[in-house]
């Protein structure tokens, strides 16, 4: 596991990642060399911490990928009910993304600025809130876990079964929240590669937990749910370890902060807007496919599903443009922050007409392994095409969000989700009237992301988001 920075004017640690300048110990390099040499630089701080990112958003979906093999074998009532509080947990979650993306761009900030001990203890306020977000979580869930899972619609038979996992799997929700912030730290230290170690290693004792309580000991569904909770726990204390070694370190103070704690509070709102709001796109164009028909319904849930994997891929190179943006503003160079938002731009529309070339040679080979049902594939073949063809501009959005967020344009972001919201809700909304099918419904979707992209165009292209020095 990496080690946070270990000071200011230190000599850049290769494991850590953190990109700090040797001479000075705040943001990059400025050097002069030739336009080769510094898109080769930016290469390279884009590649440390995107890779390392990219492995740990891919190793988060598979706690609930195991908890559904391991539960399906119990019964179909046992798997109805995962599914149930699964997405209930999922939901809750997503809502509190903020912390980790608020935590990053703030703390990278400082690191820019050179000053390591004001950074973490920027990441502390971070997990002080995520841990009272989550004991307020706990509160909720646990008495209206009946009423929640009623909304779903669940059955009588898979409802108790979705009732006990909620209850107990809500206990490791302030873990799971101290995760997000506390990954938000490292990622603004410019350390991708430990979160990467915490997901692989909560993943293995999440398989290992499971089985061993679901089966070994019997405790059915019940097992399921401790064992993740277990292994939540786990990784937060391995997150905690390494913050607290280096606010020692540094001479950080770890205890509560009212007035740091309503900081990042705040700078999380408008965050938390723009994450209701695209988790109102996804709904909408849910609601949408499903009075379409059943064949479409499952045509969506498929392409969504993988909508969601390449999502993975591109947002990688966001979180690094989160932290190196962040610290090349809070080390007062906003040309530096030009030049590599440019260069990760490059990467996206590149990565983004790799992804879409990479759908269209593959889909002979994974289309059946989703569905044998040809209704389903002669629905699903053209609406993927659209997806294939409109990943570069999936590409831009991406990085462009990362960008704004790791300046700390919350305020922005949110009012763009709220405007392309406004947009698209129609757009979709008329697909049943007007026809189409669900190839209609994802050229909604594109014109979703248009209107994302454009959004976030303007402001780039702007400079008003520019803000220079450890605080925005």
């Amino acid at each position: 596991m990496t080690q946070v920075p270990t000071a200011p004017g230190s000599r850049p640690d290769s494991d850590s990642g953190n990109g700090l300048d040797s001479r000075s110990g705040a943001g990059p390099s400025k050097t002069p060399g030739s336009p080769g040499t510094g898109r080769r630089r930016h290469d390279r701080e884009i590649l440390a911490l995107a890779v390392p990112a990219f492995g740990a958003l891919v190793a988060e979906p598979l706690f609930l990928m195991v908890d559904s093999a391991i539960v399906g074998h119990l019964g179909t009532p046992q798997l109805a009910g995962l599914a149930i509080a699964a997405a209930l947990l999922t939901t809750a979650v997503s809502i509190f993304v903020f912390l980790a993306y608020a935590t990053t761009a703030a703390v990278a900030r400082r690191v820019g600025a050179g000053d390591l001990q004001a950074a973490i203890r920027q990441g502390m306020d971070g997990i002080w809130l995520a841990l009272l977000l989550g004991a307020a979580v706990i509160a909720i869930t646990l008495p209206l876990a009946p009423w929640l899972v009623d909304i779903f619609g669940a059955s009588d038979t898979a409802a108790p079964y979705a009732i006990t996992y909620l209850r107990i799997s809500s206990l490791g929700i302030p873990a799971m929240l101290v995760v997000l912030a506390a990954t938000g730290v490292l990622r603004g230290l410019q350390d991708t590669r430990t979160p990467l170690y915490v997901a692989i290693g909560g993943f293995a004792a999440n398989a290992v937990l499971n089985v061993g309580l679901v089966y070994g000991a019997g405790l059915g569904i019940a097992g399921s749910a401790w064992g993740t909770v277990i292994a939540q726990f786990g990784m937060a204390t391995a997150y905690l370890v390494v913050v607290v070694r280096g606010a020692r370190r540094h001479g950080a103070s770890l205890r509560p902060d009212s007035a740091g704690i309503r900081a990042s509070a705040q700078a999380g709102v408008p965050l938390l807007v723009r994450t209701l709001s695209l988790r109102a796109v996804l709904m909408i164009a849910t609601a949408v496919a499903a009075r379409l028909g059943d064949a479409d319904v499952a045509a969506h849930q498929i392409i969504l599903s993988l909508w969601s994997l390449m999502a993975f891929a591109l947002d990688a190179i966001a979180i690094a443009g989160q932290a190196i943006i962040g610290r090349y503003l809070g080390a007062n160079d906003p040309q530096g922050a030009r030049d590599v938002c440019r260069r990760m731009v490059q990467w996206g529309v590149v990565s983004g007409v790799g992804l879409g070339v990479l759908i269209v040679l593959a889909r002979p080979l994974f289309i059946p392994l989703f569905t044998g049902d040809q209704v389903v594939q002669d629905t699903l073949l053209p609406a993927l095409l659209v997806v294939a063809v409109t990943q570069p501009i999936a590409g831009i959005v991406f990085v462009l969000d990362g960008v704004l967020m790791g300046a700390g344009d919350g305020p922005y972001l949110a009012k763009a989700m709220v405007v392309t919201l406004a947009v698209f809700a129609p757009a979709a909304l008329l697909v049943p009237v007007f026809g189409g099918g669900l190839t209609a419904l994802w050229w909604a979707m594109t014109l979703m992301m248009a209107v994302r992209m454009l959004t976030l165009w303007l402001r780039t292209r702007s400079g008003h988001w520019l803000v220079t020095g450890a605080t925005r």
